[in-house]
């Protein structure tokens, strides 16, 4: 297995992305490689500095990178030979099984439908979050912020991807699947939530459990994956981490809201689209690198983009 890592365009580059590659290179197994996709020079001297025996990496060479303040398509046009360029390309060409970077998140977007584009079948991708709760499973929040606005048939698409992705990386059989709502009753909510639920209703694709209200957001006994579009899940997911800060703030020490640290997921893939992509967050230290390709190794191993495309292959024959 090949897993590309974005080395550059972070706050903490490259000296964090390095570092959490090192990391993780120690807890995959010898037919493992990580493809360091950056500054050769600079990765080089890192390595050396660290005392890491560089054939243990692949090494792609590129000056170029996209920053985070730059325009994410206009970017990735004008810069072809940028990490995360280089990072797509690869995977399109099968040099790669998987690209991970905290590089910036609308250039991996735009990398995501333009150059490994959407499984046939899918409306529109997007990406999840865990939700943490009181049991060892955590719950899976999606959309989080790739699309603001959602249709009720794409919200549907989106219960069937996080289905997925629970079953088959968090092992969790026969996941429930939640509608996030203003009220439990099927007569609730607006006008998109209202469409989604009668179109959920019913469906033998996975388990629908009905709506879920705000108060029940950390109870995974009510559900194990909670639908909702990117404007209010990436509102929620904001809340949580700041819920985090907080109680470090108020030096709670506790194993549960540790849960809300996001180093320790490190980055979440991007489902719907036609190869493994991660994004992780631009502040990511050694640690959150480290469990980011950790979690690319992850997705990739349980072939979740197989099952994603042969679930909406079933579903459009």
């Amino acid at each position: 297995m090949k897993i590309g890592v974005d080395v550059m365009g972070v706050d903490f580059a490259p000296a964090a992305i390095l570092d959490g590659a090192i990391l993780a290179q120690r807890e995959l197994s010898d037919p493992d490689t990580l493809v360091l996709i950056g500054n050769s020079s600079v990765i080089h001297e890192h390595l050396h500095g660290k005392n890491v025996d560089e054939s243990l990496f692949s090494i792609v060479h590129t000056n170029e990178f996209i920053e985070m303040g730059e325009n994410p398509a206009r970017a990735y046009t004008q810069k072809p030979n940028s990490s995360i360029g280089l990072g797509f390309h690869l995977l399109r060409r099968g040099e790669i099984d998987g690209f991970a970077s905290a590089g910036n998140t609308g250039a991996m977007l735009v990398g995501a439908m333009f150059t490994s584009k959407s499984v046939p079948g899918i409306i529109r991708p997007c990406i999840a979050a865990v939700i943490p709760t009181m049991d060892e499973k955590p719950g899976i929040l999606l959309d989080v912020g790739i699309n603001p606005d959602a249709r009720p048939d794409v919200l549907y698409q989106y219960g069937l991807l996080g289905a997925l992705y629970a079953e088959y990386v968090f092992q969790i059989e026969n996941p429930k699947v939640g509608l996030l709502n203003i009220g439990s009753e099927d007569e609730k909510g607006n006008l998109v939530t209202k469409a989604t639920y009668q179109l959920m209703r019913g469906t033998t694709e996975f388990n629908f459990i009905g709506n879920v209200e705000g108060n029940e957001f950390f109870d995974n006994e009510k559900f194990n994956v909670l639908v909702t579009d990117g404007f209010v899940g990436n509102v929620m997911l904001k809340q949580a981490e700041a819920f985090y800060h907080l109680a470090i703030k108020k030096n709670i020490l506790d194993p549960f809201f540790e849960q809300f640290n996001f180093e320790n997921y490190g980055g979440t893939p991007i489902l719907g689209i036609n190869h493994t992509a991660i994004i992780g967050h631009g502040i990511s230290n050694a640690k959150a690198i480290k469990n980011m390709i950790l979690h690319t190794h992850r997705v990739i191993e349980v072939k979740l983009t197989e099952h994603i495309k042969a679930a909406f292959n079933n579903d459009k024959n």
